[in-house]
């Protein structure tokens, strides 16, 4: 074979082999739905998460979350359920089975279930001795690695979220990475507290930059909309900087408004409102949906939270609502489809939920 004929073969698969490297977040914009869960994430494992991805992926999504929790204690150890490793559980492997079979991507992103442990919220996770150091590292990383091998069909695993205090163990995330790397093909990247992200020193190791995005726009009473798109564009430039510089595109691993008077000026708050705070929750998803569209560098945001049929909403954060669904639909695919529940289905959820409280309460 002559010369010329290598080349073009060489670059033949050289192409090929680019093209199927190509990293998914990299790929296309990310319009993504994380799902959640009224229970441990059974409901994941449950033949109402196809119609559920269905109904997501009509409002122009391309990605779907699960978010499987662990618990934490405070000395240091990250627990989960107990499980035969041989086979994984089915809420974690099925949902990734049939959001590739609806065509979509799916991402997993690990979550440390702080409530009860005397922990505040996950980015108080810190510990006293190095002894609980250790042995928070050995659990975490045990975690981790065990659904990464469980979960290596996914299209992105998230390695942490949220855990602020432990970023200066720069040391131990890259370990873990370069060990979930072994075993997970898909793409990386950590879920960093819009406060923090910044302070992250491992993002060199992983694929992009992940934020979650409950940054302020506005401390204004009643803001209008152009108090809103201000403040936005200044988180913008900001990030844009930072991307350059980290040489990183960045995905909003999370993003969310209540209905809030205070859903500008303190997106991450749990509060709910009456429906007069309505306008000013449909005017921040508007605008953060523009926002985004304005930069190439923040390849799209996943948006907290859905839930399996035939409850798909919940207290707060909700999302599967007439008034929130048409804004993500016009924001992801231009034109808004129709999506009807099955109340009845609902109802008899809720009347099997309270009969199941019932025989616990008795038993």
């Amino acid at each position: 074979m002559n010369l010329f004929k290598k080349c073009i073969l060489f670059t033949f698969y050289f192409l090929i082999f680019t093209c199927l490297s190509i990293p998914a977040f990299d790929n296309t914009d990310v319009r993504g739905i994380i799902i959640s869960t009224h229970g441990g994430g059974q409901d994941w494992g449950r033949d109402e998460m196809v119609p559920t991805m269905r109904d997501i992926k009509q409002l122009g999504a391309n990605w779907v979350v699960i978010h499987p929790y662990a618990g934490i204690s405070k000395d240091g150890t990250v627990s989960v359920r107990r499980f035969n490793e041989s086979e994984a559980p089915i809420h974690w492997t099925r949902p990734i089975k049939e959001a590739h079979a609806l065509g979509l991507k799916i991402s997993i992103t690990p979550h440390l279930a702080y409530w009860r442990s005397g922990f505040e919220w996950a980015g108080d996770i810190e510990f006293q001795t190095e002894k609980e150091w250790t042995h928070f590292w050995s659990t975490y990383r045990h975690w981790i690695l065990t659904l990464a091998t469980a979960c290596k069909d996914a299209d992105a695993l998230v390695i942490g979220t949220e855990l602020d205090k432990t970023l200066h163990h720069e040391k131990e995330w890259r370990t873990l990475i370069a060990d979930v790397r072994k075993i997970f093909k898909g793409q990386l990247t950590y879920g960093s507290n819009w406060t923090d992200y910044q302070r992250v020193p491992f993002w060199d190791a992983l694929d992009v930059i992940g934020i979650q995005a409950y940054f302020p726009v506005s401390k204004i009473e009643n803001p209008t909309e152009q108090d809103i798109r201000s403040g936005w564009e200044k988180h913008i430039q900001t990030l844009r900087a930072y991307s350059i510089k980290h040489n990183r595109n960045i995905v909003f691993t999370e993003l969310g408004y209540n209905q809030s008077y205070s859903a500008a000026a303190e997106p991450w708050g749990y509060r709910v409102d009456d429906e007069g705070a309505r306008p000013l929750q449909e005017m921040c998803w508007r605008i953060a949906f523009e926002a985004i569209a304005s930069e190439p560098r923040v390849l799209g945001s996943l948006l907290w939270k859905w839930f399996p049929l035939p409850r798909p909403f919940g207290r707060n954060f909700q999302l599967a609502t007439q008034n929130i669904m048409p804004i993500i639909a016009n924001a992801w695919r231009g034109s808004v489809p129709t999506i009807n529940f099955d109340q009845e289905a609902y109802e008899r959820w809720r009347q099997e939920r309270r009969n199941r409280r019932r025989r616990s309460n008795n038993e």
